[in-house]
């Protein structure tokens, strides 16, 4: 009896790599089965499960072939191939869910993979905006926005004028604060201090924090908010605007911060990149990653800990200033 339908039965039997006479096979007909009748699992699922044990076992023709060993090296050879995670996962729940269902057959002693756990990929460091880059990127916002501004007042396009602040401000912004672009589509203009020089944001849980930024971010914000109103229209107390007059949308900051840092000499980001660049920059400033945290509002701090290889050249320079086995002399 067929899981998925006659037809799919015999399409299945004809891609699986298991082949369906050996024991090995018939466990995992029956298997499938079990999913179906008894699980009632959804014809998707089941194909799936049938893709990620014959694509697992393939070759093998015999139950005891399942070992937990074997699953290791299958799961090692998908992270070298560079599986999403959820296809990894996926594949270990399958493992798994066969493992029990051959141990309740009594078909094995034991569940020889329940132990099996999907290999932790590795962490890619973050692109970040070196220092020069990022002054770089800002400095051509600004006269982006000056020269716009110009030729807007020109051409009596206050509306163009207002766009080219708003970028410069948007940048501006992600990078001294570094809050997430959805605590910067959702900030309204009530929420900013400009005498105090900081913008409340509520973030991730809810949770409302304060963030400071600079003398940069003052003038772009300044400037911003003198040419806001011939953008406006249903945008209310949005800070920032789209170019309809509405609150602007995530979908516009990250088509922004794209465009500018791929015409820029340094890596093309997403607004979560200026935040990585932030807490690159704040860390290489002296700064503590206790501070680091409360400033990006992580709940926790092994999140911050990712943007401790930004220091790996500020402790060497310490390093060698310091030690005095560091060769510093030499």
């Amino acid at each position: 009896m067929s899981p998925t339908g006659n037809s799919g039965s015999a399409a299945e039997e004809k891609r699986s790599r298991v082949d369906p006479n050996s024991p090995l096979g018939q466990a995992m007909r029956d298997y499938e089965e079990h999913l179906q009748l008894v699980l009632g699992r959804s014809d998707n699922t089941i194909r799936a499960y049938h893709q990620d044990l014959s694509t697992a076992l393939e070759g093998k023709t015999q139950i005891s072939e399942l070992t937990l060993e074997h699953a290791r090296d299958v799961l090692g050879w998908a992270v070298e191939n560079e599986a999403s995670r959820a296809s990894i996962a996926r594949m270990v729940s399958s493992l798994k869910g066969f493992g029990g269902f051959l141990a309740h057959r009594e078909l094995l002693e034991a569940n020889p993979v329940s132990s099996l756990k999907a290999p932790k990929p590795q962490r890619h460091l973050p692109r970040v905006l070196r220092e020069d880059q990022a002054k770089e990127l800002l400095d051509a916002a600004r006269e982006r926005a000056k020269s716009e501004a110009n030729e807007a007042d020109g051409a009596k396009n206050p509306r163009q004028k207002a766009l080219a602040i708003r970028d410069w401000a948007i940048l501006e912004m992600l990078y001294a604060t570094g809050i997430r672009v959805g605590e910067l589509v959702s900030a309204d203009v009530a929420d900013v201090d400009l005498n105090n020089r900081y913008l409340r944001v509520t973030g991730k849980g809810n949770k409302t924090r304060v963030v400071p930024f600079g003398s940069q971010v003052i003038q772009a914000l300044s400037a911003w908010m003198d040419a806001r109103p011939a953008l406006l229209t249903t945008g209310g107390p949005a800070l920032f605007l789209g170019s309809r007059g509405g609150r602007i949308g995530q979908r516009q900051v990250r088509s922004l911060v794209q465009r500018v840092t791929s015409e820029a000499s340094g890596p093309t980001l997403s607004p979560h990149g200026f935040r990585h660049s932030t807490a690159t920059a704040v860390l290489e400033g002296g700064a503590d990653l206790r501070s680091v945290q409360e400033l990006l509002g992580h709940s926790s701090m092994a999140t911050t800990q990712i943007y401790t290889h930004v220091g790996t050249e500020r402790l060497q320079a310490v390093f060698r200033q310091a030690h005095p086995r560091s060769g510093a002399d030499d």
